[in-house]
């Protein structure tokens, strides 16, 4: 930053915040229409019926529910926010919300793909969606603990789940569904998308314009010289430097895989901690959670990155792995 002119700095400025920005806006529109389509087609207890009653198994679900709902984390909150509306409990939601921007099939394909070249694609996949599940699941449960203390005093207004109907489907007594005309359920599906999309989008600039800030002062190359001098430091600087760079889920393992010195447990500290939490989605996450939530997903995903990366590298140390593409 020091050695950049005013002029310079803005226009860097400008480059990086309208990268986030239009990288992440059709994830955005996406999210928001598929939100309205759910809001409109999916009965308020269809997606409850198919959960088991035990709140691991539900978890584990909710974790891989990105294979049916694919959406990187730009997306996923609003549609995380309506499947919580309709009924999803909230570990579920939490935990789809965590792990869906790495477990679906967009994202494996981009990881292999970003790391094919370098021979390490098959550890890079299997860690980074072995990582994001353990990391997803474990948050979601300290989550619930959270829930069953707390209740709907964890969420927003506009979050909370809407009531149960009193009357089961298929009771006789249940008053008959009213038809919708094909014009007026469109009406409907635009009207929801264009308010969570404004909703949101308006914290995503703003976590732009904070992440573009960020990249001002710290250099990329700075943090592949401390892998090299300092390792065990590496890991909590990658994650730094995903909570800074905001990139997409889809996108972000091309950057990983760009840090050619780079140990893996590094990487795959950079890869799962960015799609689960960064400028960007803590700003998001104020439309949805109360403090005491955020700060209770922020806490557990960061100290599960950091211990398992940990775990990871050591790992590697043991048994003589190079950890390093050749």
């Amino acid at each position: 930053m020091s050695q950049l002119t005013p002029e310079e700095a803005v226009s860097l400025f400008l480059i990086k915040f309208l990268a986030i920005l239009w990288e992440a806006m059709p994830f955005i529109v996406l999210g928001a229409v598929l939100a309205g389509i759910l809001e409109e087609f999916l009965p308020q207890q269809a997606i409850t019926r198919f959960l088991p009653k035990q709140v691991v198994p539900a978890v584990m679900i909710g974790a891989v529910l990105g294979l049916v709902f694919p959406m990187c984390e730009c997306g996923i909150l609003v549609v995380m926010r309506r499947l919580l509306r309709k009924g999803l409990p909230l570990s579920c939601c939490i935990a789809y919300m965590l792990a869906g921007p790495i477990i679906n099939a967009v994202v494996i394909f981009s990881t292999w793909a970003a790391f094919e070249g370098h021979g390490i694609a098959r550890e890079m996949v299997g860690l980074r969606v072995g990582l994001g599940f353990v990391v997803a699941c474990v948050t979601a449960l300290i989550v619930h603990i959270q829930y069953v203390k707390h209740g709907n005093a964890l969420l927003t207004d506009i979050a909370i789940p809407q009531a149960a109907a009193t009357l089961p489907d298929d009771s006789e007594d249940a008053p008959a569904p009213v038809k919708k005309t094909l014009g007026k359920r469109l009406a409907n599906i635009s009207a929801t998308s264009m308010h969570d999309f404004v909703d949101i989008t308006l914290f995503l600039t703003l976590g732009a314009v904070l992440a573009a800030t960020a990249k001002l002062f710290i250099s990329p190359s700075e943090v592949e010289a401390l892998s090299r001098e300092q390792p065990f430091l590496a890991i909590p600087a990658m994650m730094f430097l995903s909570f800074l760079m905001c990139l997409c889920s889809e996108a972000d393992a091309f950057v990983a895989a760009s840090f050619t010195k780079m140990h893996i447990s590094a990487k795959v500290a950079f890869l799962v901690l960015g799609p689960m939490l960064d400028i960007k989605l803590v700003l998001m996450y104020t439309r949805v959670f109360r403090r005491r939530l955020i700060l209770t997903i922020a806490t557990s995903v960061v100290t599960l990155v950091f211990v398992l990366s940990i775990v990871v590298h050591l790992v590697y140390q043991a048994n003589n792995w190079a950890g390093v593409p050749g």
